[in-house]
């Protein structure tokens, strides 16, 4: 049976830095969180004009894991754990900040000397109580390591993380979270078949689509009702869409600078640590 729709969210502009100003679905002020899933941001295609300078310097993270999709472009990222990678259009990665981290991201050195389009999605996806101290990791996947999902004339999906269609995605999550991207040529269907019981959403990257029956324009996130299982997505025009599914995690959540942990003395704990120098240091 086809999932009824419960919110349709708009995404406003925020401003993360004094040059970086994102689309934000998630929170919003009518949803605040379909837990894992605790912030969605989207960075619309932005040109980088050669010489640019464009960075996030060195920032702390805890309880939860930074999830980058690089749709145009491509962008580094550095860390105190020692990871130091670059993921280019089509790629993905994850960082898991545990008990605490700092890191840095924004264009490459070459896009910056270069020139070029940017465009980005990151959500956060909270870990569970039980893991929120663990050890921090960093994972990433090429383009080419992501299975093909949903194939059919006109679709175009990759799977990032999670099983579906008897596929895994290269991503792993402490808490099964499926996420699918991809593109569907106007006038072309995709069919997303939900787990029940599971949080599931659908953000609309590009385009404008039809969605069991309702019209959704671009930059809008839709949070289905946890009934029934069938989603169709039809596309009015070419469109570009994410597609999000998760298992509840059924605890408490308190969000607050950077940090995702479940009480709010939590945070502020979080927030004492970094200025007190517990969260280490990190060469720009």
């Amino acid at each position: 049976m086809k999932k009824a729709i419960d919110h349709i969210l708009e995404g406003r502009e925020k401003k993360i830095t004094e040059e970086d100003v994102v689309i934000q679905p998630l929170p919003h002020q009518n949803f605040r969180f379909a837990n894992p899933f605790i912030v969605l941001h989207h960075m619309r295609p932005v040109v980088i004009k050669p010489g640019q300078t464009s960075r996030i310097h060195p920032h702390p993270h805890r309880g939860f894991s930074p999830y980058t999709i690089m749709l145009q472009g491509e962008g580094y990222h550095r860390d105190n754990a020692g990871n130091d990678k670059v993921i280019k259009a089509g790629d993905v990665q994850q960082m898991f900040a545990g008990r605490g981290i700092l890191h840095s991201e924004g264009p490459t050195d070459e896009m910056l000397k270069q020139g070029g389009t940017q465009e980005l999605i990151q959500l956060w996806i909270n870990a569970p109580k039980a893991h929120k101290w663990d050890e921090p990791f960093y994972q990433a996947a090429t383009q080419e390591q992501q299975p093909r999902v949903l194939e059919s004339d006109g679709l175009n999906f990759r799977l990032l993380s999670g099983d579906y269609e008897g596929k895994t995605g290269p991503i792993k999550n402490f808490t099964p979270v499926i996420s699918i991207v991809g593109e569907i040529s106007a006038g072309k269907a995709a069919h997303f078949t939900a787990t029940p019981g599971y949080w599931t959403l659908l953000y609309i990257i590009h385009g404008d689509v039809v969605v069991n029956d309702t019209a959704v324009s671009a930059h809008n996130l839709i949070v289905f009702n946890k009934e029934n299982e069938d989603i169709s997505v039809t596309a009015a025009t070419d469109a570009q869409v994410l597609y999000l599914s998760a298992e509840p995690i059924e605890e408490p959540v308190a969000a607050k600078d950077n940090f995702v942990m479940n009480t709010p003395e939590e945070n502020e704990q979080a927030i004492s640590d970094y200025k007190n120098g517990l969260f280490g240091s990190l060469s720009f």
